[in-house]
């Protein structure tokens, strides 16, 4: 179920990538007269961003890992929710007072700086590596797959979470790529508005699993199933010891 999630997030939320990852994608050095060659250079830019996606997955999903040990599940799902819905309202509310942009354009900046000799460059390696460094790029989409893979609880589940993530957004990515400048900036950006939307009701359903209101498949109520794992320890330990 978490993995069917994380495709949809990242299918819905390609949307998004259109406006956000667009020009790199429309820019990526693909052999313009080679069909063959540029799917597979397509392709290879966008394993390299669920490559960078995966190894963060398994580092987000070792965090949860940690709560989960902490007891502390329940509390991380609705504070997740809660940042969702904040980094929705937030830029809206105070629009013209804050620019959340502005902290992470140093970032950015110096990282596209980096991929300005690869795409010099046509060969398949560099199209890898742009894909790799894309992954790096500050993005709400991917922090909000982030916070998904936080609550698997687990770095493998962590690991598989942002790569189907990252293989849902692939299709959008990868026409854009090939179609070039089909896809106008204004289309691109009147179609990632749909993403808040998406990103608010997300948030919604993450405060719903942590507040666990026994709402099936939303909101499974934790509490009983943790008395189930304690009845069955303590069927364990009566058992009687065979010397």
């Amino acid at each position: 179920m978490e993995l069917i999630t994380a495709f949809t997030i990242g299918l819905i939320g390609s949307l998004h990538c259109l406006g956000m990852c667009g020009p790199i994608a429309v820019a990526i050095p693909l052999q313009k007269h080679n069909w063959p060659l540029k799917i597979a250079g397509g392709l290879l830019y966008n394993i390299g961003r669920t490559i960078t996606y995966g190894i963060m997955g398994g580092i987000f999903g070792l965090l949860g890992q940690g709560i989960k040990l902490a007891g502390l599940q329940q509390w991380a799902s609705i504070g997740l929710g809660i940042i969702m819905i904040v980094s929705v309202l937030f830029p809206v509310v105070f629009r013209e007072k804050i620019n959340l942009d502005k902290l992470f354009s140093g970032y950015a900046s110096r990282l596209i700086g980096r991929f300005r000799n690869l795409f010099k460059n046509h060969s398949m390696q560099s199209l890898l590596f742009i894909g790799l460094m894309n992954g790096l790029l500050p993005c709400g989409l991917v922090y909000m797959a982030l916070a998904g893979a936080i609550n698997t609880n687990d770095v493998m589940l962590g690991v598989a979470f942002m790569v189907m993530f990252g293989l849902g957004t692939t299709p959008a990515l990868l026409v854009l790529s090939l179609a070039g400048n089909v896809v106008s900036a204004g289309l691109r950006r009147k179609v990632s508005k749909v993403v808040p939307v998406f990103i608010v009701i997300l948030g919604i359903i993450f405060i719903l699993r942590g507040l666990s209101l026994g709402i099936p498949y939303i909101s499974p109520p934790a509490e009983k199933l943790e008395l189930n794992h304690g009845v069955k320890m303590d069927m364990r330990m009566d058992e009687p010891c065979c010397h």
